[in-house]
């Protein structure tokens, strides 16, 4: 059997078992601008000029019910100032939003990928591959580039872009990731998601209900994790061991989520069906991922679970019979930081390290997330 080496090439002559990829370090990085929940109808009707008692109304309403406390933003008065246009109607300005979300990406990338070298302990030389996820910036060559550059990483650092994959990016990343450290063995996978709304930041209009869930349900920052399928005892601390990974589309569901880019940014367009579309197709989906260990019942795992919004959450709970404590890590990640798409599920897991670290943790769990597509993304994970 042939071995891949940190350069990819082949060693002949050698025969060494296929191991699981290990989450070996987590960090996250958020722009400086908190945005708390409490102040946020006044100040995006402020921003957006738009005093309509009804959208007021409505998005008081939303902003309770997500149950989301506080989140962070790049936006700012200062970007507002320079310009102004974001916040007129029917306006070109894609090219504005990109000049902002490109570098802000990149910057908050490289904070979160920095915070995660520290906790490694080892120098950014040694990460063999990059695998980059965003649905925030648009540009050739992408922030992968610039993030290599940035952190000083080699510059025959193995580099994969995962563009406009939405809420579960940050699965898929961790799927691709995980085969990239299973199959260069001594190999280490740095993966990095970040995003902002800036892309899709606009003025209330009552003909795109959506705009007003998404002024009050999502947030910006960044997440980094890096993985390796060996880690070396004393000198890297693995947390978590990464077994199966399934994707998984819902036929006949590609427009439950629908996201246009146009002259003025990103448009969503988010169908009620969604938590039934979850509700329906989930269970068959954990237990063929449950199948692969001796575990039979949900509420003997653990979760770690993108939470898109309470109503998703809510309907997981119900469907699975899961008790509440079950998505405590989930609901504390959407309380403190919103939904911040692709790097959610890293701050959930965040959480989640915390809680596997108490006496009669679970062995087995599951990562889990939902987007586009209707898409599914799972992965069965152990605690180490």
């Amino acid at each position: 059997m042939s071995e891949l080496n940190l350069n990819g090439l082949t060693n002949s002559n050698s025969s060494v078992a296929t191991k699981k990829a290990t989450v070996l370090a987590l960090g996250k990085a958020f722009p400086d601008n908190v945005l708390l929940q409490e102040k946020l109808v006044d100040g995006f009707l402020r921003e957006t000029n738009s005093e309509d008692p009804v959208m007021r109304e409505k998005l008081e309403r939303l902003c309770k019910n997500t149950t989301v406390k506080r989140r962070f933003t790049v936006m700012s008065k200062e970007i507002l100032d320079k310009y102004p246009e974001l916040a007129i109607e029917g306006t070109p300005t894609l090219k504005q939003r990109l000049e902002i979300a490109n570098p802000a990406v990149v910057d908050m990338a490289a904070a979160a990928a920095g915070a995660c070298l520290a906790e490694w302990g080892r120098p950014a030389s040694e990460i063999t591959h990059l695998v980059y996820v965003s649905s925030s910036e648009l540009r050739l060559p992408g922030g992968d580039l610039h993030l290599a550059a940035r952190l000083g990483l080699r510059s025959d650092v193995g580099r994969v872009v995962l563009y406009y994959l939405g809420c579960y990016g940050g699965v898929t990343g961790l799927r691709v990731a995980k085969d990239l450290a299973e199959n260069n063995p001594g190999g280490r996978v740095l993966l990095v998601t970040s995003e902002t709304t800036i892309i899709g930041f606009r003025p209330p209009n009552m003909s795109r209900p959506y705009d007003l869930v998404g002024a009050a349900l999502f947030g910006d920052g960044a997440a980094a994790v890096i993985l390796g399928s060996d880690p070396i005892p004393t000198i890297e601390k693995p947390f978590l061991e990464l077994h199966t990974a399934v994707q998984k589309f819902i036929p006949e569901t590609q427009n439950v989520i629908d996201g246009r880019m146009s002259e003025e940014g990103i448009n969503f367009k988010l169908g009620r069906e969604l938590p039934r579309v979850i509700e329906e197709n989930i269970e068959g989906f954990c237990r063929g991922l449950m199948s692969k260990t001796g575990v039979k019942e949900f509420n003997d795992l653990f979760w770690t679970v993108h939470p898109g919004g309470p109503a998703i959450l809510n309907r997981l709970e119900s469907c699975l019979g899961l008790k509440s404590e079950k998505l405590t890590s989930s609901r504390q990640a959407l309380m403190d930081y919103g939904n911040v798409s692709s790097n959610t599920v890293f701050y959930v897991m965040d959480y989640m390290r915390e809680e596997l670290k108490k006496e009669g943790a679970e062995e087995w769990g599951l990562v889990l997330a939902f987007g586009p597509g209707v898409t599914f993304e799972g992965i069965l994970a152990r605690r180490i």
